[in-house]
C-alpha cells in the first residue's frame, strides 16, 4: 500500500516527518495523512517525494517492486 512505502521510504532515511516537511515543502499534517492512508498525495507531492527519495512514482504508488527511476 501507498501509505506502507511512503512509511517505509521516511524510516529508511532515519528523518522525521519534520525533516521531511522541510526538505521537500510538502506540510508534515499532510505527509502523517498520507503515511496513515487517509489521503492521497497528488501529482506535484508525488514528484517530490519521488524525487527526494530517488525513487520511482510507480515504486511509491505499489505499481512495480523496482525503485530505480
Amino acid at each position: 500500500m501507498i501509505q506502507n512505502n511512503l512509511r517505509k521510504l521516511r524510516k529508511e532515511k532515519g528523518i522525521t516527518q519534520v525533516a521531511l516537511m522541510m526538505n521537500t515543502g510538502v506540510d508534515q499534517a499532510l505527509i502523517s495523512k498520507y503515511e496513515s492512508g487517509e489521503r492521497i498525495p497528488p501529482t506535484e507531492t508525488l514528484i517530490a517525494l519521488a524525487d527526494f527519495y530517488c525513487v520511482s512514482i510507480d515504486y511509491i504508488l505499489c505499481r512495480t517492486d523496482r525503485r530505480e527511476l
